[in-house]
């Protein structure tokens, strides 16, 4: 009940956040670097020497009044690391996709693994967000810190801390992190495995097709995909995107 209760709260703040903000709409473009060293295992270290230690990618999140989608920047298809006639690491960059509609609270995830299309429907859930007492700017935007611990995703717990700004709306980031009273600009996860941040802010009218609700994919519940991807991770020996080739 208290779950609900907070919900609704948060929702009902995009009614005023209108009156506000009027309709707000544009694309945010982030950086997103990967610490690769660190995702690897303790029995993968000897890959350390494979590959270097960041690779940095962008997405955008386009954004109207009420819904907004997350996703990368495909650039690349994949990047291949390595020369001579040693083995080659390839690292995919997967074609994940975010949706939100703040009018219904529906969140849909758009997950590629394996070369697949997997696709999860499910309602939107507040994470158990504590706010700090730092602050910084980003992109001209003053930012709040907030964080919290996930524990979604069995032996895979994170630390999270976000960095939101009231300046733009409510209930809007990258990825999954888009519950907070303010824009996310800036997601920090485990202390720089992960870290995504506002390279660009633009305000314009979204172009056809930029912001469409994902609809293709195999239907899956969240706690399934989860359980399917960490047994497959298993698999290929915890590498995550990296495959060896020889």
């Amino acid at each position: 009940m208290r779950k609900f209760l907070i919900l609704a709260g948060v929702f009902v703040s995009i009614t005023a956040a209108h009156v506000v903000f009027g309709q707000t709409q544009g694309v945010i473009t982030y950086e997103v670097k990967v610490n690769l060293h660190k995702r690897l295992p303790p029995e993968r270290a000897e890959m350390k020497a494979m590959i270097p230690e960041f690779r940095t990618t962008r997405a955008q999140l386009f954004f109207t009044d009420a819904e907004s989608l997350s996703k990368p920047l495909i650039e690349d298809e994949e990047d291949e690391i390595g020369s001579g006639g040693g083995p080659q690491i390839r690292i995919a960059q997967p074609n994940n996709e975010y949706y939100l509609n703040q009018s219904s609270g529906k969140f849909i995830s758009k997950m590629e693994f394996m070369g697949k299309d997997y696709l999860i429907v499910d309602s939107v859930k507040v994470s158990p967000w504590k706010f700090g007492t730092e602050t910084k700017t980003i992109q001209g935007r003053a930012c709040k810190q907030a964080f919290y611990t996930d524990e979604s995703i069995p032996d895979r717990k994170q630390e999270i801390t976000a960095w939101y700004t009231d300046q733009i709306r409510p209930l809007l980031g990258p990825e999954k992190f888009n519950t907070l009273p303010g824009t996310v600009l800036a997601v920090d996860i485990n202390n720089g495995e992960r870290y995504m941040v506002a390279s660009k802010i633009e305000f314009r009218p979204l172009k056809k097709n930029e912001l469409k609700e994902p609809v293709s994919g195999q239907k899956i519940s969240s706690s399934e995909f989860a359980k399917f991807t960490q047994e497959q991770m298993k698999k290929m020996g915890g590498s995550g995107g990296m495959i060896i080739k020889h």
